[in-house]
């Protein structure tokens, strides 16, 4: 009996637990479908256009799985829209019946995502971006079919006088001037990407802020550029990272038009920095370039462009991985590597301090790699190069050390 009273609170706890409304179970929010694929009957050309010029900001646009021919190219100039393949391997835009002399892809528009197609043997770029300020190239591959070619196309990926440039896993082949190339831009990001059998593997051209990590250039002309050159709109680049890359084997032959700036890359070199001020090479695996491994050098040719300093200067090499290489120098470099016993080592600096109508400067190199890794400076003082003036050195500048550049943040990476 006494403990009747406990039983009977307890069945009626349970009884009132059992009549009270049940917590609903928890939904997770679907994500939003996605727009059907833009249709592959009839003229896909004609339907993949009139979807871009139809599109509304935050549009995305989907293609279809397959191997597309298209014989003009494509624009795109409404900002926010995504265009989204089905994988780079799995839906390709080929182009190798163009008629005309253009870019496959033409972006002039802002806040653009490009991602998981690919683009094949276009008769000029393969995909340039022009003023647009936010946008993203994900998940491309633009190639050239056959062996490297003066007659395939420019630049690969091309993206040109913007703002917040961010290029990731992204694959180039076969371009006659630069696979992955940023021109006259600002905040840039090129990671994760592949660039092989191009002239210049990556170019950051003119630019400032500009983060290259990641990457791997191999079997290039040159793997990885970052050049100012005088007479543009933008002069002035500044404040690149070169860092965590592989810059491997790169040793193609230079098969750009004549005429072209990168024309003169010596086949065999992994990093060139021309004329560029602020530049830091660290963290990298170099191996197996002919020529050599970093090229510091002056822009060679006259100009008349008052704004230009045509030195490298503020240039930090860096605790970087060495192997190989130096052992067969081409282009310029072989009659100077010929006067200094036929090779050269990893690090070559041209030694110019001046040119026509300026003062000798001073360029500030900082060289802290093991002693082991080889320095020399070519003394050849002013281009053009007279070889009774040259003063080749093997001693190491004693450089005043440079603040690394704060990391690029974009605010369209997730990361």
């Amino acid at each position: 009996m006494k403990y009747q009273g406990t039983w009977t609170a307890a069945v009626a706890l349970l009884a009132l637990a059992a009549c009270s409304p049940k917590p609903a179970p928890e939904t997770k929010a679907e994500a939003p479908a996605l727009p059907a694929v833009v249709s592959a009957e009839g003229d896909f050309a004609t339907n993949l256009q009139t979807a871009l010029i139809d599109a509304q900001p935050g549009d995305t646009i989907r293609l279809p799985e397959g191997v597309f021919n298209l014989t003009t190219g494509l624009s795109l100039d409404v900002d926010g829209v995504t265009l989204l393949g089905a994988g780079q391997d799995k839906t390709i835009l080929d182009f190798a019946g163009q008629t005309g002399a253009g870019e496959g892809l033409l972006v002039t528009s802002d806040n653009v995502t490009l991602m998981a197609f690919g683009i094949r043997d276009t008769k000029g770029d393969g995909i340039k971006s022009k003023g647009a300020d936010g946008i993203i190239y994900r998940d491309i591959t633009v190639d050239w079919s056959g062996e490297p070619d003066e007659g395939n196309g420019a630049y690969g990926v091309y993206p040109v006088e913007s703002r917040d440039v961010l290029v990731e896993n992204v694959t180039v082949r076969g371009a006659s001037d630069a696979g992955i190339y940023v021109g006259q831009s600002e905040n840039i990001i090129v990671r994760n990407s592949l660039a092989e059998f191009n002239v210049a593997g990556i170019e950051i051209e003119n630019s400032n802020n500009a983060d290259v990590y990641g990457n791997i250039a191999r079997d290039n002309t040159g793997g990885i550029l970052v050049f100012d050159l005088p007479d543009l709109p933008v002069i002035g680049g500044h404040s690149t990272r070169i860092f965590n890359n592989q810059i491997v084997h790169n040793n193609t032959r230079n098969f750009a038009p004549a005429g072209n700036i990168v024309a003169g890359v010596p086949s065999g070199t992994g990093v060139i920095i021309l004329a560029n001020r602020d530049v830091h090479v660290f963290d990298n695996d170099f191996a197996d370039n002919r020529s050599a491994h970093v090229l510091l050098t002056a822009y060679t040719e006259p100009f008349t462009d008052e704004r230009y300093n045509p030195l490298p200067r503020d240039i930090v090499v860096r605790n970087n991985r060495w192997s190989g290489g130096g052992t067969d120098p081409q282009g310029m470099l072989a009659p100077l590597a010929e006067a200094l016993g036929g090779t050269l080592p990893a690090i070559v600096a041209d030694g110019v301090t001046r040119w026509p109508g300026a003062d000798s400067q001073a360029v500030n190199l900082v060289i802290d790699e093991a002693p082991e890794i080889g320095f020399v400076n070519l003394g050849i003082g002013a281009y053009p190069i007279n070889p009774e003036t040259l003063a080749p050195s093997i001693d190491r500048p004693q450089g005043t050390p440079v603040t690394e550049p704060a990391a690029v943040i974009l605010p369209q990476d997730a990361e």
